[in-house]
């Protein structure tokens, strides 16, 4: 018998443990049983199914750790399992119940061996506690008896640790099936301290950024409740939380929350929370299943908006009565707060703002200039370069809306949809929300549909618009062959009769003031017929203008010396503001017409006494030309058709005021071939004021 042996080790390269237990406990237990026996080997196994595992040991030489994989069927703790009853072998060469394939047989191994089964609570055995000393001995009951009570505290260590390991693996497991739904769930105990939440919670919890660390928090946290509200926007305190509510007994289905957060996208939340009932009837904690129906809600609102948008298009009649009603049911859909609609004037290469919509108790403000250039700004950008622009972040660098303006407005989001009606650009709508959203096909979807029914609407009106401008010119053409042409002509045809029946003395003495009278009203028929090619000319483009550097103020200031000269003598006041020198691209002789053209209506439309003022200014980028006057002014159910052909307004027929109609027609096709604007602009006092805008750099 040996009574001395190797120290205490932590374990063996040999051991194959059950998996997920730790060995250090069972080589301390083969230590105490080998030391209480006075033997020099001690060994802790577990059986796994056929297998024997050694679990732990103490003093193992080379030779024993052999037998560590041998079949279970040739063990000496097979034995015991089989029999659930000790072993006490003193001599294993004349010991005849040693199995024939064990290795103490098959290689001659000598010793003595005391096992005792290790079981569990119910009695199944888990393995085998034992002493092997490698001389033949005779083992005391107290030996026998130390074995026992080794086997007892290995039993407690095994199940324990078992024990552990299972609940180890139900806790992985479940972390495993939570982390895996779709649903953000959260359990909290009869405190109200937070102790379960899954991967999803955090996320949702998060705002869809980093995951929110909601450990160890309690349900009086503030913060959990920040931006909350319930289905009808009434802001949540602590106690109106799902699980709170659960831990006063409620069971919850399908509760409404909405978060809104600044900086954040607004989300949509459906809650299903109930108690959790303890083994005693108690209230031990409380649980809640939360998902985010964010995409789900806004794909009902988008079929909705777009019913929304079709309905608003259907029953307008102009673009400004729809374009308020479509921009709000985009805003309400996306819960954006700020939205514009910009139409493009193609022949002043300018986006003009057409309708508007702000979010009802948005505090911000967005300043809207009067007009946007081509490729300037977040509309001119999008209409330059023919697709959307997403800017995430508006007040970040780079950004095409300045970030004092962002900061000032309190916008983050920003999208611009071009309005097309084809490949041909129609205009532009913006779009703004209050906090930093990423790009989505589905709302560029959504916008991108709604811009072409835009684009078809006012595709629409711009066809009924020429329709009612070709028939309304064909009448005012039979209108003019009636009037302003039949008129010189019946003249000129009587008065040729008249010459034809005069005798040679009448001729002589009344000829020349007859001929006088047919060719005053030929020069008119001329000058009619010369205004209308020449319009023509220039709305087809078939009139070339030339685009030099011209001094406008040059142009302005000989105009007004030349009407100056033709009034001299009239009762009225001639006054002007003009710069030394406005150099801009444009035809001189062009120029000179309109200049002349205003001019000559605000004289033949004043009366005694009026005044007339002539003003020339630089305004961002662009040279604005004023002609104002005191005369009787424009009837506000004439001002949108002042500038059409052949248009004579009601206050100028009632007044016998001769006139074709022509002059503002030419004046407005010459400002559109250079990509000007001409417009009535408010008067404070009586009469008209015309403002022409023109670039002063071509494009």
């Amino acid at each position: 018998m040996r009574t001395d042996g190797p120290s205490l080790r932590a374990g063996h390269p040999q051991h194959e443990p059950h998996p997920g237990i730790p060995t250090g406990g069972a080589d301390q237990i083969a230590a105490l049983v080998a030391r209480a026996v006075r033997a020099p080997i001690g060994l802790v196994h577990l059986i796994e199914n056929d297998r024997l595992r050694l679990y732990g040991s103490w003093g193992l030489t080379s030779r024993w750790a052999g037998a560590a994989g041998t079949p279970r069927a040739n063990t000496l703790a097979a034995m015991i399992a089989r029999s659930g009853e000790p072993l006490v072998i003193e001599d294993f060469s004349t010991d005849p119940r040693i199995p024939d394939g064990s290795p103490i047989r098959t290689g001659g191994i000598t010793g003595a061996y005391a096992g005792h089964p290790v079981r569990a609570e119910h009695g199944a055995v888990l393995g085998v506690c034992c002493a092997i000393d490698t001389e033949p001995r005779i083992w005391e009951p107290a030996d026998v008896a130390a074995v026992s009570e080794a086997a007892a505290v290995g039993t407690l260590l095994i199940t324990g640790q078992l024990a552990r390991q299972q609940v180890d693996s139900q806790r992985r497991f479940l972390d495993a099936v939570l982390d895996s739904l779709h649903d953000g769930v959260t359990a909290c105990d009869a405190d109200g301290r937070i102790v379960l939440v899954n991967s999803r919670m955090r996320q949702i919890w998060g705002g869809g950024d980093a995951p929110r660390d909601l450990d160890d928090t309690t349900l009086d946290d503030t913060t959990l409740t920040d931006g909350l509200t319930d289905g009808d926007g009434r802001p949540l305190g602590s106690d109106d939380m799902g699980l709170y509510r659960a831990l006063r007994g409620e069971r919850l289905r399908d509760e409404k929350l909405t978060v809104r957060s600044r900086g954040r996208r607004t989300r949509h939340l459906l809650v299903d929370a109930q108690p959790i009932i303890g083994p005693d009837g108690r209230t031990a904690g409380a649980v809640q299943a939360v998902v985010d129906v964010t995409r789900r809600r806004r794909a009902e609102r988008f079929r909705t908006c777009e019913l929304a948008v079709a309905r608003a298009l259907a029953e307008a009649k102009t673009v400004t009565d729809a374009g308020p009603r479509v921009l709000e049911a985009v805003v309400s859909t996306l819960d954006w707060v700020h939205a514009e609609l910009w139409l493009v004037d193609a022949a002043a290469g300018l986006l003009r703002p057409a309708a508007r919509f702000s979010a009802p108790g948005w505090a911000g403000e967005l300043v809207v200039p009067a007009d946007l250039p081509y490729g300037q700004g977040l509309a001119g950008r999008s209409w330059q370069v023919g697709k959307p622009l997403w800017i995430r972040d508006v007040g970040r660098p780079q950004s095409l809306i300045s970030a004092a303006a962002a900061e000032h407005s309190q916008l983050h989001t920003a999208l611009a949809i071009p309005v097309c009606n084809g490949t041909e650009p129609l205009g532009v709508l913006n779009f703004f929300a209050d906090s930093v959203e990423d790009p989505e096909d589905e709302i560029v979807a959504l916008l991108a549909g709604i811009s072409a029914h835009i684009g078809q609407f006012v595709e629409a009106l711009v066809v009924d618009d020429l329709q009612r401008q070709l028939t309304r010119s064909k009448n005012e053409y039979l209108a003019l062959i009636g009037h302003e042409l039949r008129t010189p002509l019946t003249s000129i045809s009587a008065y040729t009769e008249l010459l034809r029946e005069l005798d040679p003395a009448a001729l002589a003495a009344d000829g020349p003031v007859m001929l006088e009278v047919i060719e005053r009203n030929t020069a008119r028929l001329r000058y009619i017929i010369d205004e209308l090619l020449e319009l023509s000319a220039l709305d087809t483009g078939h009139t070339p203008v030339q685009l030099t550097p011209v001094d406008l103020a040059t142009v302005v200031r000989e105009s007004v010396e030349s009407t100056r000269a033709s009034i001299d003598g009239a009762p009225l006041e001639l006054a002007c503001d003009l710069p030394d020198e406005l150099v801009l691209p444009g035809d001189r002789r062009r120029l000179r017409q309109i200049v002349d053209n205003l001019l000559g209506n605000a004289v033949k439309y004043s009366p005694d006494g009026g005044q007339i003022s002539v003003s020339l200014h630089r305004i961002a980028g662009a040279a604005e030309l004023h002609v104002s006057d005191t005369g009787i002014g424009v009837a506000q159910e004439d001002q949108d058709r002042l500038f059409t052909r052949l248009y004579r307004s009601s206050r100028v027929r009632d007044r016998a005021i001769p006139g074709t109609g022509l002059g503002l027609a030419l004046s407005r096709a010459v400002v559109h071939r250079h990509h000007g604007t001409i417009e009535l602009v408010d008067n404070d006092g009586p009469g008209t004021t015309v403002r022409v805008r023109l670039p002063l750099a071509a494009r």
